[in-house]
């Protein structure tokens, strides 16, 4: 039986939650792990005070991230998926633990017109749903901010810019690609690819 991990891959704002939701209704259950998850798990539990310390934390994060993917690995979970702005920083180990564990990678890439990813990280970093540790230079379990403009470690354009670059968001790719240009959301149609993908796993099995 094969065994797959789905890598989400994309810059932040690309709408790699909707593709996740989409996934649930054509795949059917899988198993689903985000680096994000874990920094507001261990933001919650831990905390921080200063950006020194929420950098220390981001540390313990990978540790966590990879542990868990490694125990659902381990366990033959046979479908795997994890959301995140990958880059090549963390493309060494994931291939290192999909072949230990003898799971196929596949990249789904998410790319999108910088200016309309900047309008949709502007409007995403201040919605009250919007975990208060993403934006804050400091933060601990109880924190509250109505006002989220004023956060003290919101994004700016040119740092945006600067990161998608450098990290290489838009080259991210372990084991097949495929690549969805998310740029105007009503254009994009997954349902077509999600149902090839969902034969190819069932023809697996």
């Amino acid at each position: 039986m094969k065994k797959y991990l789905i890598l989400i891959a994309g810059s932040p704002a690309t709408g790699k939650s909707y593709l996740i939701n989409e996934m649930w209704r054509v795949l059917g259950d899988f198993f689903l792990i985000t680096p994000d998850e874990g920094k507001e798990i261990l933001a919650d539990q831990i905390g921080f005070d200063n950006l020194t310390e929420k950098n220390e934390l981001e540390n313990k994060v990978w540790a966590f991230y990879y542990n868990a993917l490694s125990l659902y690995m381990e366990a033959g979970k046979r479908i795997v998926v994890s959301e995140y702005p990958f880059s090549d920083k963390q493309k060494a180990k994931l291939k290192d633990l999909a072949e230990h564990y003898h799971y196929e990678p596949i990249t789904i890439r998410l790319v999108a017109d910088f200016d309309v990813l900047w309008n949709r990280r502007k409007v995403r970093d201040v919605e009250p749903d919007r975990h208060l540790s993403h934006i804050m230079t400091h933060y601990h379990f109880g924190d509250t901010l109505i006002d989220r403009t004023q956060a003290d470690n919101l994004i700016t354009r040119e740092a945006f810019r600067e990161i998608i670059d450098t990290r290489g968001y838009n080259q991210f790719q372990l084991g097949h690609l495929t690549e969805f240009d998310v740029s105007d959301f009503s254009t994009v149609n997954y349902e077509p690819f999600l149902k090839e993908l969902a034969e190819q796993i069932a023809q697996n099995r």
